[in-house]
């Protein structure tokens, strides 16, 4: 395993420093120094910690752990998988896990790769959704935690259940119909997925066509993570990333994947890195566009 330098780190973190108090990335020295404190809430969200060999302090000292694949931050919906919850639901979760409207949350993955990181990207966008602004992630999650020597327990914290209450911005979810829409007025549609299901060569079982959405432009989630350094992308590369396919700093686009799982991870690099706010994420992405053969969809591969 391998994570950047101190140096390295603090270099490319020296601009985030002087933004503001609530960041969408924080290191492992930052959730060292607030852990503990008052409305700050370290949200664990690591699949499967007690199938590995982390000895007898698996979790992060006083965070809550609330894993992503199992604790329902995503539901099936209509036959869709993976899609949002409803309000009831999702606020509940939080909730229960004893974060109120004015906690700071800091979402804390393995940090292995950026398939893995996207659980942190698509809490941290739930979190935005419903309204709550403040929210983290730790950058490099428990592999930068554990570099850094942060404490560590037995056993995850027992929250007393807190009262969440939801202030949707239906600005960061595009549906179907707003989908269909930017198709026919030429808003930006942004493919996370690898290029081969981009391009029709491979599709998800969840997808019923292979193909993208016409006239989508491909931003690969894994070249918005290093998994050999564990850091999630500068702004310079995500800056690169999104001139490579001729989309400007400001400009209006939708981000999607196959069911809203890397889409989170590209929109999180266009929306919360790279600043542009004009970035939304179609939750249901091609497992719902697709579900309607009469929906166009565009297979680059000629197969």
């Amino acid at each position: 395993m391998r994570v950047a330098p101190l140096a390295f780190s603090l270099s490319l973190l020296a601009g985030s420093a002087l933004a503001a108090d609530i960041r969408p990335l924080v290191d492992a020295e930052w959730v060292k120094a607030n852990a503990g404190k008052d409305n700050v809430v370290v949200l664990d969200i690591r699949d499967k910690i007690a199938e590995t060999d982390l000895g007898e302090k698996p979790y992060i000292e006083g965070a809550v752990v609330a894993p992503y694949a199992t604790a329902g931050w995503r539901t099936e919906l209509n036959g869709v998988p993976g899609m949002l919850p409803p309000l009831e639901q999702i606020t509940k979760l939080i909730g229960d896990l004893g974060i109120d409207d004015d906690d700071h949350v800091v979402i804390v993955p393995w940090g292995t790769d950026s398939s893995e990181v996207g659980g942190a990207t698509r809490v941290y966008w739930t979190f935005k959704y419903l309204g709550h602004d403040e929210v983290s992630i730790l950058d490099g999650g428990w592999r930068q935690y554990d570099a850094a020597g942060g404490p560590r327990s037995l056993e995850p914290a027992k929250p007393e259940p807190a009262k969440f209450t939801a202030a949707p911005r239906e600005e960061l979810l595009a549906t179907t119909d707003e989908v269909a829409e930017a198709l026919k007025s030429g808003v930006k549609l942004v493919d996370g997925r690898p290029t081969d299901q981009y391009e029709g060569r491979a599709k998800s079982p969840v997808v019923a066509a292979h193909g993208t959405l016409p006239g989508s432009v491909n931003i690969e989630h894994s070249k918005l993570y290093s998994a050999e350094y564990a850091l999630f992308a500068r702004p310079e590369t995500v800056k690169a990333l999104t001139e490579a396919v001729g989309l400007s700093a400001d400009e209006k686009n939708i981000a999607f994947c196959n069911t809203g799982h890397w889409a989170s991870v590209a929109w999180f690099g266009l929306s919360e890195v790279l600043g542009n706010k004009n970035t939304s994420m179609y939750d249901g992405s091609m497992a719902e566009w697709t579900a309607d053969p009469s929906r166009p969809v565009e297979n680059k591969s000629g197969t």
